[in-house]
């Protein structure tokens, strides 16, 4: 047995306060697998699966750690705060009747132990039950109970100021949080938290969401520009203009300093942002396109020997380093683009999850890409997610804004969204069901295909199995709903027991070749991405759609999209294929 019980939760609150809520999730499955009866742990995992929004994955993990079987408070007020956070995912038409049975759960809990927590979230949801005078009793009690039980901590200060938004005192309300960010210490994971219920009040009281301002976290970035040219050569990022853009550079971050950035570390700009960053007390997590050898010898050396040396120094400070993908380049300049991609993406959703300001920070000439890959590119994909740049010129004129040209497909990979699906119970069918399965369901998921057209680049089947490419993430994942949504809408009478049958599936995205297939005589793909995806769909559970890190990260790149990828956890894959971090894509309800 490796370390205490003491030192796997010191870890997991550490990660949450950071607002690392996946990594708490995965640091609290690792104790349990010491101390697998450890309820502390269980509430931990619970916890912060909630607070990262995987609200039903958190429901089921309580319901299969048992946690419904504990007396202590914190257990009980996890099984009610995921119960608020079902009634407040669910259809409009459904809303206030399950935020009443969440507000009944907080008051019964309230009722047996008098405290605060659970009181000012049964005054909260009543609200959302469109029950206000209910509501406006409640924060009373709560004012009244803090009056004689102010314990002077961050929460208590964040429920007085909850209370008095409730009841419609902005200025007391703005007097609590202006202590409880006082009170804070360096809790982002608290500060997410108590913003959205902040947030939720205000919009359904028709309240100034400006005071939510009082409670901001640090925020977020994503940076990137132009690779710097070797000494006595041209290029877009001039030596010469170094100093320059240096200066602008700190003045950019030491304006509004994140907490944490997200980018590669090619010589010239990266690392400029990088090391200006680092001063600034940013956490810095750097994503690679691919190996790190071959990384500096194509983007970092032939800015020279010095480039090299502040490239290490920035990897050591590094708080992770992430390998977009673990293959040789083989020249792809669309690993660079790929690697960009899911940096961005993994910003964006570490800004969701702290509920977090995100902007993108980019030394770029206003002019359009040169190839498959570059801050053009960059700059287009953040813009098209909806969030701000802040772009810095390398050189002494700002050039005025162009749209990127188009670039030629001429690379020996590309990236391509990738699903595989299979039936589960299809083994057991007779022959005579196995045909009728074959008119029946693949039937069904021809018509799902048939509505991507072109975005489908390759598709594949034998027996229940299905292998589909496609040229959009997006549309990927609306493919796999949709297959998913055939099949339960299927009468399988004809075919087998209906609760038999359930297809389950895997997605990803990632860099791989097209090749042309001798034996079917058609187009197709390969490749070790091929693989992982793969690997994925026999794991997933059946009924089902689990995506990979990049996947989900590629999705936050497309605003206003209606699908959640909600975290379940550092999950192996099938053959021994390695461990991934897996979400499980659905429909957001409206």
């Amino acid at each position: 047995m490796g370390a205490s019980v003491e030192s796997w939760l010191e870890a997991v609150t550490a990660a949450q306060r950071r607002g690392e809520l996946l990594t708490a999730v995965d640091l609290a499955e690792q104790g349990l697998s010491d101390y697998p009866d450890e309820l502390w742990l269980k509430h931990a995992a619970v916890l912060a699966l909630a607070r990262a929004g995987a609200t039903e994955e958190a429901a089921r993990r309580f319901e299969r750690y048992r946690l419904d079987a504990s007396d202590e408070e914190d257990v009980a007020a996890l099984g009610a705060r995921i119960a608020k956070d079902l009634a407040l995912g669910a259809t409009r038409r459904e809303r206030a009747a399950q935020a009443v049975k969440a507000r009944d759960r907080y008051q019964a809990i309230f009722e047996r132990t008098g405290g605060y927590y659970p009181a000012i979230n049964a005054a909260t949801l009543s609200l959302v039950a469109g029950e206000g005078d209910c509501a406006g009793e409640l924060a009373r009690m709560v004012l009244d109970l803090l009056e004689t039980d102010h314990d002077g901590s961050y929460y208590a200060a964040a429920t007085e100021g909850e209370a008095h938004l409730l009841l419609g005192d902005e200025a007391a309300a703005r007097e609590a949080l202006e202590r409880a960010a006082a009170l804070n210490a360096g809790d982002h994971g608290a500060l997410a938290t108590t913003r959205r219920q902040l947030r939720l009040i205000c919009e359904l009281a028709g309240i100034d969401q400006e005071l939510l301002g009082l409670l901001a976290g640090p925020g977020v970035a994503h940076f990137c520009g132009h690779r710097i040219a070797p000494d006595g050569q041209t290029g877009r990022f001039p030596p010469e203009a170094e100093a320059e853009v240096a200066e602008q550079v700190e003045l950019a971050v030491a304006g509004e300093p994140p907490g944490y950035a997200y980018g590669a570390l090619a010589s010239g700009a990266d690392i400029l942002w990088a090391e200006a960053l680092l001063r600034h007390g940013a956490e810095l997590h750097v994503v690679l396109p691919f190996a790190r050898d071959e990384f500096v010898e194509t983007s970092v050396a032939p800015g020279g020997p010095a480039w090299v040396e502040r490239f290490d120094r920035c990897m050591r400070a590094a708080a992770t380093v992430t390998y977009a993908t673990e293959e040789t380049f083989l020249g792809d300049d669309v690993l660079f683009r790929y690697g960009t991609e899911l940096a961005m993406g993994l910003a964006l959703l570490r800004a969701r999850y702290l509920d977090a300001s995100v902007r993108q920070l980019a030394v770029w000439d206003g002019g359009p890409p040169l190839g498959l890959a570059g801050t053009a590119i960059d700059v287009a994909a953040w813009r098209r997610a909806g969030a701000p740049v802040c772009v810095i010129p390398p050189g002494s004129r700002a050039l005025p804004p162009r749209e990127p040209a188009a670039a030629a497909d001429d690379s020996g990979r590309v990236v391509r969204a990738l699903l595989f699906a299979d039936v589960k119970g299809y083994s057991k069918l007779t022959d005579e069901q196995a045909a009728r399965f074959a008119e029946h369901v693949l039937g069904a998921f021809a018509q799902v295909l048939g509505r991507y057209g072109d975005a489908i680049e390759h598709r594949n089947t034998w027996g229940d199995a299905l292998y589909v490419v496609l040229s959009s993430t997006l549309l990927a994942a609306e493919c796999a709903l949709g297959l998913q949504e055939a099949m339960s809408e299927l009468g399988l009478e004809d075919v087998g027991p209906p609760a038999g049958l359930a297809l389950r599936t895997g997605a990803h995205v990632g860099p791989v070749f097209p090749v042309h297939d001798p034996v079917l005589g058609v187009r197709a793909f390969t490749g070790s991405h091929v693989s992982r995806t793969a690997r994925i769909e026999p794991v997933t559970p059946p009924g089902t759609v689990y995506v990979t890190e990049p996947f989900a990260a590629s999705l936050e790149l497309e605003p206003d999209n209606g699908l959640a990828c909600d975290y379940v956890g550092h999950m192996p894959t099938a053959k021994d294929y390695g461990r991934l971090r897996m979400y499980r894509l659905q429909r957001r309800k409206t």
